[in-house]
């Protein structure tokens, strides 16, 4: 028989480090952040078991753990500072050429709209599901992801005029 993290955490592993990836730019940082909640949300596992929104919770301590170790490195010293962080990875060579303007015209974005933006159209979540993991209203998903789309779609409207 399998554990509640085996069953209720575990799977959600992929889904955590994209989203810590958007706000770390550092792969190897998003794995250590990521197995830091785990180990957390391991010993925990007794309360998580009764926790009315386990996926908020994995995302809230996903989010502390980076500012920790933001500060700890003296990089920001609020969470307004998370949003400037840049990206320097490279786009995977096979992806079509608007997804991949799509993806760097993300980075762009505020935080908030880019954590939307992959939940929905990259991750498929519903905004009710997308509510719950944040922890934020329905109607800051709906008004974010509208935003974040607008400004993709005038930045790409912008690019192609430019040829």
């Amino acid at each position: 028989m399998k554990s509640f993290f085996e069953t209720h955490i575990w799977p959600s592993r992929s889904k955590l480090y994209r989203l810590v990836f958007l706000w770390v730019r550092d792969k190897s940082l998003a794995e250590d952040l990521v197995q830091n909640v785990f180990e957390k949300s391991f010993q925990k596992e007794k309360e998580l078991a009764q926790h009315p929104n386990l996926g908020g919770w994995l995302v809230k301590s996903l989010k502390n753990e980076a500012l920790m170790h933001f500060r700890s490195v003296k990089k920001l010293d609020s969470l307004d500072g998370v949003e400037e962080l840049q990206a320097n990875e490279p786009v995977q060579e096979e992806v079509s050429e608007s997804v991949r303007k799509v993806m760097i015209l993300l980075k762009e974005l505020p935080l908030k709209q880019q954590e939307i933006f992959q939940l929905r159209e990259v991750e498929g979540m519903s905004y009710e599901e997308i509510s719950g993991y944040l922890d934020v209203s329905m109607e800051q998903v709906k008004v974010n992801l509208h935003r974040a789309r607008t400004k993709i779609r005038k930045r790409m409207i912008a690019l192609n005029e430019r040829g």
